[in-house]
């Protein structure tokens, strides 16, 4: 009996609680938010990717006629380190262009996203309209971001993908 009225009363007492006030509504996803959250993605995915490679494979060749994956590596490192230097209006990290080893070309990627980390930290919405130099005149700083950043590295990245594929790898973006 003493049970029955100890449970009726924790009962009543929850019942008597106001209710919770709703939880907030998530804040809305800004362009400069979706910049950063695919920069992110990418930039964990490539960094694994140079990271799961074994060195003594860092030059193999898919095909005869594309490059190895270590000049894949020092491509996107190049691109990466130029286009954010360009846009933060600094100096770009030394080309990784003539590098081979695997220990060298995850330190040119490591730089590359230092100078990025850069940019897309201080990225603001009020960023979408700034103009920054591209080839022979001016593209917005999201433009510029979006497609020599991210769509770029991400198509890079499928390369890397099929090299891993290739040798046996599982990709980082499809790992568990």
């Amino acid at each position: 009996m003493l049970t029955t009225a100890a449970v009726l009363a924790a009962v009543s007492a929850v019942y008597a609680q106001p209710p919770a006030a709703p939880a907030a509504a998530p804040a809305p996803t800004t362009e400069a938010t979706a910049l950063k959250r695919s920069y992110t993605t990418i930039k964990t995915n490539l960094t694994k990717a140079a990271d799961r490679m074994p060195e003594d494979q860092y030059g193999f060749q898919a095909s005869p006629d594309i490059r190895t994956f270590g000049a894949l590596i020092a491509h996107i490192a190049d691109v990466q380190g130029g286009t954010c230097a360009r846009v933060a209006g600094s100096p770009a990290p030394p080309s990784a262009g003539k590098m081979t080893a695997k220990a060298d070309l995850v330190a040119a990627l490591k730089a590359s996203f230092d100078v990025c980390d850069a940019v897309f930290n201080s990225l603001t919405d009020a960023d979408a309209s700034k103009m920054v130099p591209a080839g022979r005149g001016q593209s917005s700083e999201f433009a510029t971001l979006w497609g020599l950043i991210i769509g770029h590295s991400n198509e890079e990245y499928g390369y890397l993908s099929v090299y891993m594929r290739l040798k046996g790898i599982v990709p980082p973006s499809t790992q568990p």
